[in-house]
């Protein structure tokens, strides 16, 4: 079973029952603080933390006096704008008693589908952990339509945890954990601890239950649970309604893990490893051994550039003699490419017109 202590970087899912109360249309800010101050103690021993949050909807038709069930795609974009607002504020004062900073993340299905996209979202991740904020992620229900929606946080955690390279999500819910039968229905029913296969016997016993103010059911959760497994992040899902929640599954409190299927640094690279090469890049023998003891492809090691790809697309490496060396996801199109090749990073935005982004392949999209 995972220990949440060993995680280096944690996606924490929140339902909107947890944070918005269903007779008043409120947020609940007490909660809100308890969480905060689990964020600070994971924080503070070394664990980044990415916070995926339902709610906006929530908190923006109870503003607006829509009703509570019901809404249109428009008002439900409306109530989103208005929710938002409120939504960001909470967080960032919450976790601003503790000295850290919120960061509002939006975003759609669409995100996570497009390479391009994909690979923006995971470098802004990256970059605000790198900051020290904390990314409070949210589903852009403003612009989404339903062809772009992911339709759950479930699901969206799933995909964010993914993005961001976590190796620990936990789904806050109103139950808690993963059960042979819905509970509420079946006396009988057992809660598993550990699940190490999501089986055709797990799949059947998923139900369709959510609650009042949630579009999850188990069933969005086990799909979530496969996406993140498959890529080497372990899953809970643990009840979330009581406060330092976090805390209370170190101490104990029941929950059923879904077990990672390997590192997910190893399941990404071997992702980009399986990849068509849409063009090729030759590197010097200055930059091959660089490349071999675990550095970056900078564009000063570029001596040639084949192929017409875009950002984001996967490269072929290959020594002066052809040699391949691997290959990776690059920050660059093709023409651009080949205007930078042997330049250092202090020379492209003369050249390009805008700042580098830095290598042409990160190491982390790199796959030997």
């Amino acid at each position: 079973m995972a220990a949440i202590a060993d995680a280096r970087r944690l996606v924490v899912k929140i339902g909107s029952a947890l944070l918005v109360d269903r007779e008043t249309g409120k947020l609940r800010a007490y909660w809100l603080r308890a969480l905060a101050e689990d964020v600070a103690r994971l924080r503070a021993r070394g664990t980044d933390v990415i916070i995926v949050s339902s709610g906006s909807i929530a908190l923006g038709r109870g503003a607006l006096g829509l009703p509570s069930h019901d809404l249109t795609l428009e008002q439900s974009q409306a109530a989103a704008a208005v929710g938002q607002i409120e939504l960001a504020r909470a967080y960032a004062e919450a976790l601003a008693e503790h000295g850290l900073r919120a960061a509002q993340v939006l975003v759609t299905l669409e995100d996570s589908a497009d390479r391009r996209r994909y690979l923006n979202s995971r470098a802004t991740l990256e970059q605000l952990l790198r900051l020290g904020a904390v990314p409070i992620v949210n589903e852009n229900d403003t612009v989404a339509t339903d062809e772009i929606r992911y339709g759950d946080n479930d699901r969206m955690a799933a995909q964010v945890a993914v993005t961001a390279g976590a190796d620990q999500l936990i789904l806050l819910s109103d139950v808690d954990g993963f059960y042979s039968a819905n509970p509420a229905q079946d006396p009988g029913a057992r809660r598993f601890e550990v699940i190490e296969a999501i089986t055709p016997e797990i799949e059947a016993m998923a139900g369709d239950a959510g609650s009042g103010l949630s579009k999850g059911g188990m069933k969005t959760k086990l799909m979530a649970a496969k996406t993140a497994t498959a890529a080497g992040c372990d899953m809970a899902i643990t009840e979330g309604s009581s406060l330092h929640p976090i805390r209370a599954m170190e101490e104990g409190a029941p929950a059923t893990w879904f077990t990672a299927q390997g590192d997910p640094q190893q399941k990404r690279k071997a992702w980009i490893a399986a990849m068509k090469p849409k063009g090729k890049v030759f590197v010097d023998q200055g930059a091959a051994g660089a490349l071999r003891g675990g550095s970056s492809l900078l564009p000063a090691g570029i001596v040639a550039v084949e192929g017409a790809f875009g950002r984001g697309d996967p490269l072929e490496i290959a020594d002066e003699e052809g040699r391949s060396l691997g290959q990776g996801l690059t920050r660059y199109d093709a023409a651009d490419a080949a205007k930078i090749r042997g330049l250092r990073s202090d020379q492209i935005e003369a050249v390009l017109g805008y700042p580098a982004r830095g290598p042409l392949i990160h190491r982390d999209d790199m796959a030997f």
